[in-house]
């Protein structure tokens, strides 16, 4: 067991080097909800959000929303790619054949998500705060609520995105594959668009899946009590956001344990 959790940690360190080697993923993973908070930052900064007496601007009203989008990103969508691209190039094949267990490696991968993630949300958070001006929090309560829904919302992203990698057949082919689908899932679960806005039925299909809940649970954070009202419940519904993401959760881990290989079993 010491041994495992040694080798995990030795390739956590590896792969935090290896993620912020690549420009690709640096750019389209933990700059990405940085730049889209920019833009809509600007591009909205006449208009207010929220109800009578408790607007707020456009920087706080979507930093929630690239709060979640970057645990998605971070997790689901640069897991899911990167390791198909390895399965397709060899490097599980070549791993498979050292003394690295698939824990340690999955350890090295949920570590690297962790560390990325919790750099990513620190940035978005400051370029709130400096440049736009965003309050932050004062209550303990709420800083812990971020603590808890990161910490959940990143380890399922992660899981969901290992289990993923089975699915595209070549590296070749794993962004087309993984990326419709991560910016399907943004679209309707209220980070690009208003949630309240969208119709009652797309609400509906939003609400089986875990990033509405995240993004909810981070608006729960940095926006006013009053927005709860605007929720499908009225209220930031806490126990069902750990409930349901921890049911993804459950199920990331059941597609990874049948489906990952270190070698492809049609390859």
């Amino acid at each position: 067991m010491s041994r495992m959790l040694r080798l995990g940690a030795a390739r956590i360190a590896f792969e935090v080097r290896s993620y912020f080697r690549q420009g690709d993923s640096v750019f389209f993973t933990f700059l990405f909800p940085v730049m889209i908070l920019l833009i809509f930052a600007v591009a909205f900064d006449a208009q207010t959000f929220g109800p009578p007496g408790e607007e707020v601007d456009a920087a706080q009203f979507y930093l929630p929303a690239m709060l979640a989008a970057g645990v998605l990103l971070s997790g689901l969508q640069n897991m899911s790619i990167n390791i198909a691209m390895e399965r397709s190039d060899g490097t599980l094949k070549r791993l498979g054949g050292t003394p690295l267990s698939p824990v340690s490696y999955f350890i090295g991968k949920l570590g690297q998500v962790l560390v990325t993630g919790f750099l990513q949300s620190v940035l978005l958070i400051v370029v709130a705060a400096v440049f736009f001006g965003v309050p932050l929090p004062t209550e303990p309560e709420r800083w812990l609520t971020l603590a808890w829904v990161f910490l959940l919302g990143v380890t399922t992203c992660a899981i969901l995105g290992i289990g993923l990698s089975a699915l595209p057949r070549t590296g070749r082919s794993a962004t087309g594959v993984v990326i419709p689908i991560v910016l399907l899932l943004q679209f309707i679960s209220g980070v690009y668009i208003n949630f309240a806005a969208l119709p009652e039925w797309l609400q509906n299909v939003a609400s089986v899946f875990p990033l509405k809940w995240l993004a909810q649970g981070f608006r729960s954070v940095f926006l006013p009590e009053g927005f709860a009202d605007a929720e499908p419940s009225g209220s930031w519904e806490h126990p069902m956001i750990v409930l349901v993401t921890l049911i993804w959760l459950v199920v990331g881990l059941a597609v990874v344990r049948a489906t990952f290989r270190w070698i492809r079993k049609d390859a």
